[in-house]
């Protein structure tokens, strides 16, 4: 017995050695990483009040912060990256540098309020935080940090050789030619309506998940952000939600969607008059993802809303006036 005990023990220590010091996914979380990394240096290099957008992939391929920003009268953060990337690791990390008088937009996807603890431990996040920010890691509650140290399994160790390999063979990641690139605001930029054409068929029979009001009220995601809610308010930091971009012929239920705006009572709540749809000629490769055209006119949109709600007036020329719903008043011009 003692010898099935010490060879389990060894082994759980070369899996962590493994997968702590040696193991990457350079190609796949590498660039997650990169950008989370970029965004958080651009927020800590801005001194004065900010606007940060958080959310999943909708959040830089459907807004433009590099437009946003003007508008509103104050720098700009798209923050957004992959939906799998935990609520609870974004927080954190931003919290630091978030000050009084900022301002956080939430455009979540659905399945951000919706997942579950489990899944939301277990996303790209914690093999992230386990080979390269143990820093964060270890501010996050124990289950948490158990979930990290076993976040990885056989498949995450060969794709990891696979990966390691190909960048010393100095492989040419074709993704920027086929999606776009991003920008120095975060932003996704050149996913052109030329681009979307090999995703077009597709989008044409693309069937969008709908969380229920159940699933979004109970959901471990609308725990986190209403944690989050709570702590920005009692730092003076206003949290505004919003809705992720979507199909005009698939729109959120009217039960799941008040209860979305339910998540952001005590805060605000931003609702263009389109509830943020769009016909499916307008997205680039998924529901959540607009074409770059598209992704600029939605950023005009929000940016007039955000301005008025923030505390500043619609510009002349702007597009039809939004329809705002905030649970108080307007901020205090900055």
């Amino acid at each position: 017995m003692r010898r099935i005990l010490l060879a389990c023990a060894a082994s759980l220590v070369l899996y962590g050695i493994a997968f702590g010091c040696l193991l990457d996914r350079p190609l796949t979380l590498g660039r997650l990483r990169a950008q989370i990394n970029a965004n958080l240096a651009l927020g800590t290099a801005i001194t004065g009040p900010k606007l940060v957008i958080l959310a999943g992939s909708n959040g830089p391929y459907s807004h433009r912060c590099e437009m946003i920003g003007p508008i509103v009268g104050r720098p700009c953060i798209n923050a957004g990256v992959a939906v799998g990337v935990g609520l609870d690791y974004l927080f954190a990390r931003w919290k630091p540098l978030l000050r009084p008088g900022d301002v956080v937009y939430l455009p979540l996807e659905e399945t951000q309020y919706a997942r579950e603890r489990t899944t939301s431990e277990l996303g790209p996040d914690a093999a992230i935080m386990l080979r390269h920010d143990r820093a964060t890691l270890w501010t996050m509650p124990p289950h948490r940090q158990l979930a990290a140290l076993f976040a990885s399994d056989l498949r995450a160790g060969i794709m990891s050789l696979l990966e390691m390999a190909l960048l010393d063979s100095d492989f040419h990641d074709p993704r920027a030619a086929a999606t776009g690139s991003t920008n120095a605001w975060g932003d996704h930029i050149g996913h052109t309506i030329a681009l979307s054409a090999a995703s077009r068929s597709a989008l044409l029979h693309e069937q969008p998940f709908h969380a229920t009001a159940a699933q979004i009220s109970g959901g471990y995601g609308t725990e986190l952000v209403r944690q989050f809610v709570r702590w920005a308010a009692a730092r003076d930091i206003r949290v505004i939600g919003g809705l992720p971009t979507g199909f005009a012929d698939s729109p959120i239920g009217t039960d799941s969607l008040a209860a979305i705006r339910a998540v952001y009572l005590g805060a605000g709540f931003l609702e263009l008059p389109n509830r943020s749809r769009y016909p499916r000629s307008d997205f680039f490769d998924s529901p959540d993802h607009l074409n770059e055209a598209a992704q600029i006119r939605h950023s005009f949109a929000i940016a007039q809303a955000l301005r008025c709600m923030m505390g500043g007036t619609v510009s002349r020329g702007a597009d039809p006036p939004v329809r705002l719903v905030a649970t108080h008043a307007p901020a205090t011009p900055q």
